[in-house]
């Protein structure tokens, strides 16, 4: 039986939503198809309706997660025009730490996008380049455009390490955890505070 455009339409939400989840929580290799079927209240058969291979479905939750981390972003901005510190003050701290299942795919999946296909790896790229963007955008104009393009690359690279590594070190040692969100955060703002005296 043939479903409509609409249904379609929500089971690849549907798919996409579980994948995406499921993928930050425990690992592109840690989860099957046939659990994010599941998870999405469909069959086997219905995902690979949507998705070729793995593969695909994993680089399209990719992008499904990371547009909806970056609309709540823009929902927090609003019409304050944050800076560059108060994204990064968001960026780095313990709260997005802690929302693995919700929070920046970027930081939940660098370690492993490396092993993936070129497609999983284009949509890590181009989240990349939509955050460093962000992030450059919120950089005061006296800088000049090639030390903003530099310090919102070398911010967003930082903060997915500094995710990464505050995550491994969490379940052990919170305190620890913590100093390496602080210690990243503060040692980027003395890298924005030198790019100022720069302009």
């Amino acid at each position: 039986m043939r479903v409509s455009k609409e249904k379609a339409s929500a089971n690849r939400d549907a798919l996409l939503k579980a994948a995406s989840r499921l993928f930050r929580q425990r690992g592109i290799e840690g989860v099957g198809v046939a659990e994010i079927a599941k998870e999405a209240g469909l069959t086997h058969g219905a995902l690979y309706a949507h998705f070729s291979s793995k593969d695909e479905l994993a680089a399209a939750a990719f992008s499904y997660g990371f547009a909806g981390n970056m609309a709540d972003t823009r929902a927090w901005a609003g019409d304050r025009n944050p800076s560059f510190q108060d994204y990064m003050g968001g960026l780095l701290s313990p709260f997005m730490r802690d929302k693995l299942e919700t929070g920046c795919p970027m930081a939940a999946s660098a370690s492993e996008i490396g092993r993936q296909d070129c497609g999983v790896s284009a949509s890590f790229t181009d989240a990349f380049q939509e955050m460093a963007a962000m992030l450059e955008g919120s950089i005061e104009t006296i800088i000049p455009a090639a030390e903003k393009r530099k310090l919102a690359i070398a911010a967003v690279a930082a903060e997915i390490g500094a995710m990464a590594v505050s995550r491994a070190i969490a379940k052990t040692d919170v305190a620890l955890a913590d100093e390496v969100l602080q210690a990243v955060l503060e040692t980027v703002a003395a890298a924005y505070r030198g790019s100022r005296r720069i302009g």
